[in-house]
């Protein structure tokens, strides 16, 4: 594979090329980008997959939506619905998509609405009699019909995107220039102990393609100590040491296999956002037998649609900072308040 991907590196060039016209169409404002008199965050990457936008969203949702009347607009990636769709008590993960939906579940006092023209998607929102105060654009970095006033870019500790290419060489969707957009850099699936000194460092690097000299931050994945399913909690230390059946439908699997494996559990792996068909249910009850099933809580909302097992649970994880949390609070509420006086005068 990395060998086609080499190969490949013209294909890379052009592409790389087709985005930067777009970009310079949108920053000279050739091709038009539309504010909303409304804060708007946008969560996204320059890379494909695995960036952890979801815990992200979810972390952001916790910090505003005791104060605010939040939104999540997300284009629903992989759902069989069209056009703009508002969550509601007859959705699903094959309406919503799986993340979307998992937002819905999650935090039933916030809008959850799916849109891949996310300008229409704002405007339906800003329509509602009961219409958000914040939205949260997930996965929108790339997205330049709308303008956001506020842009964090994620890139994983493993992965960051200042080492990257472009696709099909590398996992970049845009040149790492796009990163100039960004008002803050968050490095996600850090190590939990990552020094100050490497922090600096890998901070030197990334705002190289940074004019405003963004904020960088650094988080890693904490997964809960427990596990759930409709009806039941179990702590993650009785059953680490328990067979059990593990199964990941995520771009990036291996740490939340590491986390719950023992030695003689099976894992079975999946593409990411992966429709859960009927052969893949038969093959997952016959893997399992009497054993406890974990998944992801991504996966959860699509297998338990149609895995109806009491021994099916999910792991859910959250992002948290590895230092300086409070600095990026209080920067998301000082964007907010500010954003909401002025367009309140």
């Amino acid at each position: 594979m990395n060998f086609l991907r080499k190969i490949l590196f013209p294909f890379a060039i052009l592409y790389g090329f087709i985005t930067s016209i777009r970009n310079f169409l949108f920053d000279f404002g050739i091709l038009k980008s539309y504010s909303f008199p409304i804060p708007v965050i946008a969560v996204g990457n320059l890379s494909v997959g695995g960036t952890g936008k979801t815990p992200q969203i979810e972390y952001l949702t916790r910090l505003l939506s005791h104060q605010y009347q939040i939104a999540t607009l997300s284009r629903g990636y992989k759902r069989k619905s069209e056009g703009f769709v508002l969550a509601n008590e007859t959705s699903n993960a094959e309406i919503l998509g799986d993340e979307p939906f998992q937002f819905y579940k999650k935090f039933p006092n916030i809008q959850v609405a799916v849109d891949a023209n996310r300008k229409n998607g704002i405007e339906q929102l800003l329509s509602l009699s009961n219409k958000p105060d914040i939205i949260l654009l997930d996965d929108a970095f790339q997205h330049r019909k709308v303008k956001a006033g506020f842009y964090i870019l994620l890139t994983a500790y493993n992965d960051l995107f200042i080492n990257d290419f472009m696709l099909p060489t590398g996992n970049l969707r845009e040149s790492r220039s796009g990163a100039k957009r960004a008002d803050m850099i968050i490095v996600t699936k850090s190590p939990r102990d990552i020094s100050e000194l490497e922090q600096n460092k890998i901070k030197k690097l990334l705002l190289r393609a940074n004019d405003k000299q963004a904020d960088v931050f650094f988080t890693y994945i904490d997964y809960d100590d427990k596990i759930y399913s409709n009806n039941k909690t179990l702590n993650v230390n009785e059953v680490k040491t328990v067979d059990k059946l593990l199964v990941a439908g995520i771009a990036k699997p291996e740490s939340f296999f590491a986390y719950l494996q023992s030695e003689n559990d099976e894992c079975l792996i999946y593409p990411d956002h992966h429709h859960f068909l009927e052969k893949d249910i038969i093959d997952i009850k016959e893997k399992a037998k009497n054993k406890i099933i974990i998944t992801t809580e991504k996966d959860f909302v699509r297998l338990s649609e149609k895995l109806k097992s009491d021994n099916l649970f999910y792991l859910p994880i959250k992002s948290s900072f590895v230092n300086n949390e409070d600095d990026f609070d209080k920067k998301i509420i000082n964007y907010v308040n500010k954003n909401l006086k002025i367009n309140n005068i």
